[in-house]
């Protein structure tokens, strides 16, 4: 097996659990500083600022971004669906819950392995995975149609542009992985999501008008955690483990982020989760683990 496809060690298994406890966080302090700023504005400045350290390591790392052989083209590709990604989370956290949208988001594995299997042979889904795919696509519809007449509408329209953002994100995963990006530098590919998600970004804001902004040590400390933690640090350690492990199984731990999220909002925000939100989440997770874990699962059962 090549070192760009080898199954998850100990180490990747730290380092996910690390990341979905960052990520679960991040739209905590999306949605908790929104009345200071939108968050498809501070989505958009974080992106931007951090695509300029992510220039500053490659200059002082000795590393070039390569634009010969058609290359440019995979990173407006990748920086686009990363921009749409983004635009459909911050505008879905002015009308649904930070739990909510951590589980919607986080629907990305599901989206990625089927886009995966589709267009690379070596991540073709195994029949457990289907069952995997359609507990969650199951969980979907429970947790949208299971709600009843007097669930606010605004709360639906955000639930759902999270989910489109699960599947942005998924889409993502599949032309990194699809592309010459494969190969490339990890800085590399994050600086093209990251100046496609500032430019994106950016002008959704502008032709929204969701420009103002109310300064705070709040809104400060929520941008310099998302430019630095999350969108530096923590988005180039993933694409870093996308070049090392398959992308499938590296989904095996990404159930801890809306779990972490569902908690951080009910903790910190105090946000109320209706049963049937809950049991739809559920489905949802337990497919997301039968997806990603499949192939951890059958080594496990011994040949007959």
């Amino acid at each position: 097996m090549s070192s760009l496809h080898r199954p998850l060690d100990a180490r990747a298994m730290a380092i996910m659990s690390l990341l979905c406890l960052i990520w679960g966080f991040q739209q905590i302090a999306l949605k908790a500083t929104a009345a200071d700023m939108a968050p498809t504005l501070q989505i958009g400045l974080r992106s931007g600022l951090a695509a300029l350290l992510v220039l500053g390591w490659m200059r002082w790392r000795g590393e070039r971004l390569h634009w010969r052989e058609g290359q440019w083209r995979a990173g407006a590709l990748v920086g686009g669906l990363f921009g749409l990604e983004f635009m459909l989370v911050g505008e879905g956290l002015r009308h649904t819950s930070a739990a909510h949208m951590a589980v919607f988001l986080y629907t990305a594995p599901v989206f990625a392995a089927l886009g995966l299997a589709w267009v690379q042979r070596s991540e073709r889904l195994h029949p457990l995975q289907w069952a995997g795919v359609a507990l969650a696509f199951a969980g979907m519809a429970l947790a949208f149609l299971g709600r009843g007449g007097a669930v606010n509408s605004q709360v639906l329209w955000g639930d759902l542009l999270g989910l489109l953002g699960g599947a942005a994100w998924g889409a993502t995963t599949v032309a990194v992985r699809a592309s010459r990006l494969a190969t490339a530098a990890p800085a590399e590919t994050l600086f093209y999501q990251l100046s496609g998600g500032f430019v994106l970004l950016l002008l959704t804001a502008l032709l929204l008008g969701q420009t103002a902004v109310q300064p705070s040590a709040r809104l400060a400390a929520s941008l310099a955690f998302q430019t630095v933690i999350v969108s530096f640090i923590s988005y180039g350690v993933w694409f870093w483990l996308l070049r090392q492990y398959l992308a499938s199984r590296l989904g095996v731990f990404s159930f801890l982020t809306p779990l972490f999220g569902v908690g951080f909002g009910v903790w910190l925000l105090g946000e109320a989760l209706e049963p049937a939100f809950l049991g739809g989440a559920a489905l949802v997770l337990l497919g997301i683990t039968v997806v990603s874990a499949q192939p951890l699962l059958m080594r496990r059962v011994p040949a007959s």
